[in-house]
């Protein structure tokens, strides 16, 4: 399954925000062959044009490359790196996970350590260690030593996680906040034949700390509809209320009709719900998620754009590893190729 293989390839490259160099290029190599047009803005935004028909509706997909993760902030005397954090990380999941540096020389594998519990006060033990009390340990003896590992000040620090399939239709791995949301344009554009609309899939960067790479490439694209794809948090999971995620692995992707950034356009959320089930494509309506997406910033673009989000039940987002269907991932697929050749119709 090429979604698969795809999500793999991206889930295994480093692209902490404002860091996407990598994951860009392996980006606009998988997209490359399935459209007609391909280039890389001045912030890093991928895009890539499917041509139609000329007066027919502009329409920009959206999904975000970058990750969460870490910058090295101060390396020690001793050889230990302190970090910041780049984007939402619960402190609780941040110690003893192994990481890697990219620094210009190489990646440096490292652990990120506190001090033991063995020899904590009982307050100590009692509470989450904070990020700013943790440090990254590559191995070194000295400042010098790191150094001469070839470590900077600003290097990017992403979580070591092995990609792996652990059933039928569920994977795991790092980075699956956006990198599914990748492989499903990818593939959309890839089964996209032919279309009367003008298609941009975009790549987008710095999603993770303020959307802001789509507020550019928005600007430049000026659509008349937009689509963000992302990954939404699956709420199906002991200690969970319903009331609070009510989306469910494995029961189709989700639809969004609110969420903090962004209200769904009536016309998009129409398109998307008859195009669903005109083609017998399972999917869950979401209201009320604290979080947002690219669609947020590409909406107030210029005169505003009409826009929705299609999103990946996604378990354990914006921690070292996620879960999630490929099911899901499959019909989400679908769902966004059945959207797009009916949008002349509604716009």
């Amino acid at each position: 399954m090429a979604i698969v293989e795809n999500l793999e390839k991206l889930s295994n490259v480093c692209g902490v925000a404002g860091r996407e160099q990598e994951v860009g290029a392996l980006t606009k190599k998988l997209l490359k062959p399935y459209v007609d047009e391909i280039k890389e803005d001045k912030l890093g935004n991928i895009i890539g044009i499917k041509k139609g028909k000329q007066n027919v509706p502009r329409v920009m997909l959206a999904a975000h490359m970058d990750e969460i993760g870490l910058l090295v902030k101060t390396i020690s005397k001793e050889g230990f790196l302190q970090f910041t954090k780049i984007g939402g990380i619960d402190d609780r999941v941040l110690m003893a996970q192994k990481v890697i540096v990219y620094t210009e020389k190489g990646p440096l594998h490292g652990i990120i350590g506190s001090k033991p519990p063995h020899i904590q006060k009982e307050d100590e033990r009692k509470r989450v260690m904070a990020w700013d009390e943790l440090f990254i340990d590559i191995g070194a003896e000295n400042q010098e030593e790191v150094k001469k590992m070839g470590v900077k000040i600003g290097d990017p620090v992403g979580f070591d996680i092995k990609f792996a399939q652990i059933g039928k239709n569920i994977v795991i791995g790092k980075a699956f906040d956006d990198r599914a949301a990748c492989a499903i344009m990818i593939e959309t554009m890839k089964r996209l034949e032919k279309t009367e609309c003008t298609v941009f899939a975009v790549g987008t960067v710095q999603e993770e700390v303020g959307l802001r790479g789509a507020i550019t490439a928005a600007y430049g694209i000026d659509p008349d509809v937009g689509i963000a794809i992302d990954v939404t948090v699956a709420g199906d999971t002991p200690g969970v209320k319903e009331v609070d995620a009510p989306i469910k692995l494995g029961k189709g992707p989700s639809i969004s009709i609110s969420d903090a950034g962004l209200l769904s356009h009536p016309k998009v959320l129409r398109l998307l719900v008859d195009a669903a089930e005109e083609n017998k494509i399972p999917y869950q309506l979401e209201t009320g998620l604290a979080g947002s997406t690219d669609a947020a910033r590409i909406s107030l673009t210029k005169e505003g754009v009409p826009c929705g989000v299609i999103s990946i039940p996604t378990r354990y987002i914006h921690s070292p590893t996620s879960l999630l269907s490929l099911k899901d991932a499959e019909n989400a697929v679908k769902l966004t190729v059945a959207a797009l050749k009916k949008i002349p119709k509604y716009f």
